[in-house]
């Protein structure tokens, strides 16, 4: 049975697809329409989705979509009924778009898969998943384990913001579920809106912020603002916030509290906003620890599968790691809603219809997230050419050592190879990498290539039969999901105890300066033969040059672009940043041999994250 999967009309819209309970292919609307987070029906995604299948739309046997819209409008009329007559403002503006849009998402569905497939009834193919059953569905389904707990967190879905089920073999129940307008994920977006960041897509921002700040506002956080029990099970004083009704995250008591209006984007950020960063991190990793602790309890199950937006915090994930609450954890590597694509398609097919469960001999059934679309070597020379790129066509082993060596004389690297992933990672098919020994590589890559703020950090890349001997982690973490610290006979002892918040990033703390955070910590990607052959080629030939089986990776992108998705969006990129080779197929390319007329600056055309 083939099922389709889709996410749409609230951000990250996405679609996946699975054949007997195999995944085949997912991806996410906005690489193809260049839009970040695009929340439209992803009708570029699906196209895709079947293009990689070999299949047309009717050849499809059921359509999943990710939630319930009428029991989202039913949340959205009972919240504004319950804090009436304030929040008449936000109704105002949101009621005409549900009436126009959202609350008819059954018939807006059926008439774009009728546009795609005329002859096919439709209406019998096209089932409803709930938001964190596709998110459960999607954690469990796919991982290594035959029964494990499942822990969902996120803003909201319908009603549920939390959730625990339990899934063994191919079933999956939910079993306890925390409403709206309790949230963890909330409450770390009423920070990031705080702190002058954007909501839905600046939480990362907050995390990666964290470590230049101290935690000095934990106390006022847990008195005021969150009540979080020893299970894990959590309330907010709504008296604080203003998401419930208003068109902000908090208001001026939230403002009060810590004696400050919030920061606009364009403002510097200030000691304070550090701190507060540093505040609402280790609240989330305490809340996550005890709902973690509590779940161990209540279940006694060694595994644990995440998903949901919060489970796209790789240190609240590694803190649970490193705890040793379960035997093993598993992460959705598109945890966010763009997964709860894969997620419905999971749940109907396995829920809904019945079918079997395998679970995979080795590793997960994700097959490394790499699942969107390739292009074939000759494909790639000819977009190339028509896009005016000068170019050597050269063999596997001299692409590999050409590469190699340009990295370690700290040269910055376009790396596009093969499918593209899934999910806000790039794992080593749409990358950038660099020396992670070089010390102004973090520097040079945030402010030359990617255009971004220098605070944030950058992820190694390890070849996973190395992790150990690099970073205080011994297991599989192939999606960038797990925070660990670098081992101690890598570090260096920075002085900067006089220094505070960003006058801290630029010491040098270890052997791997550039992929090293101020707290000695890193957010590890582990890389494998068996599932990215090449890229696990690349580590190990830049190990031999320099003795280092780790390279730097971040998104092959500019500043609030999507990751690039085909040749021409990685040839785009490379001529407006500072990148210096540009590795496509079996297609390199070096800036200094291109056409300087081709040079461009496109960085505006993308709304700031």
């Amino acid at each position: 049975m083939r099922v389709l999967g889709l996410s749409a009309l609230y951000h990250d819209s996405a679609a996946a697809l699975i054949d007997d309970g195999r995944i085949v292919a997912a991806a996410q609307e906005e690489r193809f329409t260049r839009k970040k987070h695009d929340a439209r029906i992803p009708r570029n995604a699906i196209a895709s989705c079947l293009d990689v299948a070999g299949l047309k739309l009717a050849d499809i046997d059921m359509v999943a979509f990710y939630e319930k819209p009428f029991v989202k409008f039913e949340r959205l009329m009972e919240t504004y009924a319950v804090f009436a007559p304030r929040g008449f403002t936000s109704f105002r503006q949101a009621l005409p778009l549900w009436i126009k849009e959202k609350l008819f998402q059954k018939d807006m569905l059926l008439r774009e898969l009728k546009a795609f497939a005329p002859e096919v009834k439709w209406y019998d193919k096209l089932v409803f998943s709930e938001h964190h059953l596709s998110h459960a569905a999607s954690a469990f389904f796919p991982s290594p384990f035959e029964e494990a707990a499942v822990l969902t967190m996120d803003g909201v879905g319908e009603w549920t913001t939390t959730s625990l089920a339990f899934g063994s073999g191919n079933k999956l129940e939910i079993q306890k579920e925390i409403h709206f307008p309790h949230s963890l994920g909330l409450l770390y977006s009423a920070f990031t809106y705080y702190t002058g960041f954007k909501v839905n897509s600046g939480e990362y921002k907050v995390m990666g912020l964290a470590p230049y700040g101290t935690p000095r506002f934990v106390s006022l956080i847990l008195e005021h603002l969150i009540d979080i029990k020893a299970d894990g099970s959590f309330r907010l004083d709504q008296s604080y916030f203003d998401y419930c009704t208003g068109l902000t995250m908090t208001n001026q008591r939230f403002h009060d509290l810590f004696g400050a209006s919030p920061r606009k984007p364009e403002q510097p950020l200030t000691q304070f906003h550090m701190d507060l960063a540093a505040s609402v991190q280790a609240v989330t990793e305490e809340a996550v620890l005890r709902l973690a602790r509590g779940i161990k309890l209540e279940t006694g199950a060694k595994n644990l599968c995440l998903a949901g937006g919060v489970a796209l915090n790789c240190v609240a994930n590694g803190k649970i790691l490193k705890e040793g609450i379960f035997d093993n954890i598993w992460i959705q590597p598109a945890a966010g809603d763009a997964g709860g694509a894969l997620g419905a398609a999971l749940a109907a097919y396995h829920l809904h219809h019945g079918g079997a469960r395998k679970v995979a001999a080795i590793g997960d059934s994700m097959s490394g997230a790499l699942l969107g679309p390739s292009f074939t070597q000759a494909d790639i020379e000819g977009r190339l050419s028509a896009a005016g790129a000068v170019f050597s066509t050269v063999s596997d082993i001299d692409l590999i050592g050409q590469t190699a060596s340009a990295l370690a004389e700290g040269a910055a690297v376009g790396w596009f190879q093969g499918r593209m992933e899934f999910g806000p990672r790039a794992l080593g098919a749409r990358s950038i990498l660099g020396n992670p020994a070089a010390p102004d590589m973090q520097r040079t890559l945030n402010l030359k290539v990617k255009f971004r703020e220098s605070f944030r950090p950058f992820a190694p890349a390890v070849r996973r039969e190395d992790v150990a001997d690099w970073f205080e982690l011994d297991c599989d973490s192939p999606y960038m999901l797990l925070v660990a610290g670098v081992k101690p006979d890598k570090r260096i002892t920075a002085a900067d105890a006089d220094k505070f918040g960003l006058d801290k990033l630029n010491m040098v703390r270890s052997q791997i300066p550039a992929v090293t955070h101020v707290d000695y910590s890193a957010r590890v990607q582990t890389v494998t033969a068996d599932v990215n052959p090449r890229f696990h080629a690349l580590l190990t030939q830049f190990q031999a040059l320099t003795g280092i089986p780790v390279l730097v990776n971040t998104s092959f992108n500019v500043r609030s672009e999507p990751i690039v998705c085909t040749p021409e969006d990685a040839f785009r990129c490379f001529m407006a940043t500072e990148l210096d080779v540009l590795a496509i197929g079996n297609c390199l390319l070096r800036k200094t041999e291109q056409n300087p007329a081709l040079k461009l600056d496109y960085s505006a055309d993308f709304e700031p994250d």
